[in-house]
């Protein structure tokens, strides 16, 4: 079942950018994996990039296979089920399992403590998926080594406890098999943030109990309507809304989800990797059901976007959309829409150009190429890098620097996100004293998702990051550096980067953590 229902302030616009899609036959060639529908620099991308389109019907094989599995770790007491991927490898099997109710750990961190914590966890019932595209994500690979070596000091083998996800041939590929570990291979013609219903969302929501048949068949009933060039398409629909929306500087997508089941972040993920590029985007804001600043109230700026409601909300701007769908047509109809948007704004929705910069900084800090910064200052506890020789004065500085037409506010937490889930807090907190779009990302799993977003899209974010001191530090396995190192590293060089970009950054980071984030709750809300 599919609802969408909608709010558009130029209503001849809006169905004369509708009509022209439905002319083109832009929704059917999407089905029919037309890669020029992008233009010819995007071509030799989405040419590589568009099998997501049949999956409800192409992964059906999976399921079986999945279900077999799952009986036979169950038959030997391993039914505690750790999923270590990043970005699109983790964030949709997080909300299938939500949905489902059932229970997944997901190790998306190189922080020491959330790592530590997660290996020394019902060892002996684990089975850890390893998921990643490329074979060559550092984060996860480290993941992998503390569990294989976790596993050893236990006097497990660890062929027997991990399970692999990854493209065919890539580096992991080889590597998963010449250790005897259970691969599955994934349709490599499909993108990380398009992968819900391909083995990397599949295979780990299914070893954890979620009812993927049931995926599929919500995703599968839904395909004709979503591929339909019909003006009655609620992809078509809510593309076309958010590509008309950002002609007219209206560029954040505020997103409340009152199913409660985290879907808001596997769609911040898409819609941030596959629009902001070349200086233009829409960013998605995830603002909790309870306490929705941003929603309401809401900037002109912004499309409302109530996920799980029935009638769309009132935006100040006009710009508003209720959808309400089972999970599985959900997905698609966010991978269809976005797509669409994607055509309207002008950029390539298969790419994500500036997601390797901070990548390759955060690789030269950690190998010894580049000096990290110093603190210009310290107070109570807290190095400050930035402008300002007090914390109070430093967030005062940033916050100024905010743009109170079209701005928004980033904040960027590198602590464990499990031990410290209520400091997420804040973001309604900063959202109420600025005024204007805040977002909240635990690091460094936002680099794999808003973080193309930040570097590449509008031009019109101020960011504040959060670091802090690990209880104890953990060494990576095989590696020449710690998870400590490793973090600190993605932190310093991804705001190294944002400062190239014209950013202004703001980094905090906490000589005691819980002690430290007492201090940052008082003066993020009213300041000192």
């Amino acid at each position: 079942m599919i609802a969408l229902a909608l709010n558009i302030p130029d209503q001849n616009e809006f169905d004369s950018l509708l009509q022209d899609a439905i002319q083109d036959r832009v929704a059917s060639r999407i089905a029919a994996q037309d890669p020029t529908l992008w233009g010819p620099a995007a071509e030799p991308e989405a040419s590589v990039r568009l099998s997501w389109t049949q999956l409800a019907t192409a992964s059906r094989p999976l399921v079986a296979e999945i279900a077999e599995l799952r009986e036979q770790l169950a038959a030997q007491g391993l039914d505690h089920v750790v999923l270590c991927g990043m970005g699109g490898s983790s964030l949709a099997p997080e909300v299938i399992c939500d949905h489902a109710g059932v229970p997944l750990t997901v190790l998306d961190s190189s922080q020491p403590d959330m790592v530590r914590s997660a290996i020394t966890d019902q060892l002996d019932r684990t089975v850890v998926v390893v998921s990643s595209k490329s074979g060559g994500t550092v984060e996860t690979d480290s993941q992998r080594r503390a569990y294989e070596q976790a596993f050893r000091d236990a006097g497990i083998d660890p062929a027997g406890r991990i399970v692999v996800v990854t493209d065919p041939g890539s580096p992991l590929d080889e590597e998963a098999a010449g250790a005897g570990y259970r691969v599955f291979r994934a349709d490599a013609h499909v993108g990380g943030r398009y992968s819900a219903l391909t083995a990397f969302g599949l295979v780990p929501s299914g070893l954890a109990g979620a009812d993927i048949g049931a995926l599929l068949d919500s995703a599968e009933a839904a395909s004709a309507a979503l591929f339909a060039d019909d003006p009655d398409n609620p992809a078509l629909r809510l593309g076309v809304l958010m590509g008309a929306a950002n002609r007219h500087q209206v560029d954040k997508l505020v997103i409340v989800d009152q199913t409660r089941h985290g879907v808001g972040d596997w769609i911040e993920q898409l819609v941030a990797e596959s629009t902001g590029k070349h200086g233009r985007g829409v960013l998605p804001v995830v603002v909790p059901f309870e306490n929705a600043v941003n929603f309401n109230p809401s900037t002109a700026d912004s499309i409302l976007v109530s996920v799980g409601g029935d009638s769309a909300p009132e935006a100040q701007s006009g710009y508003a959309a209720a959808i309400e769908s089972d999970l599985g047509a959900q997905m698609l109809l966010w991978e269809v829409a976005v797509v669409v948007a994607g055509r309207i704004i002008g950029i390539n929705p298969f790419d994500q150009p500036d997601v390797e910069s901070a990548k390759a900084a955060a690789r030269e800090l950690l190998s010894g190429g580049g000096e990290p910064p110093a603190a210009d200052a310290t107070d109570d506890g807290i190095d400050i890098f930035g402008e300002g020789t007090t914390v109070d004065g430093a967030v005062r500085s940033l916050l100024d620097q905010i743009d109170l037409q079209h701005g928004y506010l980033a904040v960027q937490v590198y602590l464990d996100r499990v031990a410290h889930a209520d400091f997420a807090a804040v973001r309604e907190t900063l959202a109420e004293r600025v005024g204007r779009p805040v977002t909240f990302g635990w690091a460094p799993r936002f680099l794999h998702s808003t973080g193309q977003y930040h570097k590449g899209g509008t031009p019109n974010g101020v960011f504040l990051q959060i670091t802090g001191d690990p209880a104890e530090d953990l060494v990576v396995p095989g590696r020449d550096f710690t998870f400590g190192s490793f973090i600190d590293s993605q932190a310093a060089g991804d705001a190294a980067v944002l400062r190239e970009h014209g950013r202004p950054v703001l980094r905090l980071h906490l000589c005691d953590v819980p002690r430290g984030l007492e201090t940052l709750r008082a003066v993020l809300g009213t300041g000192r």
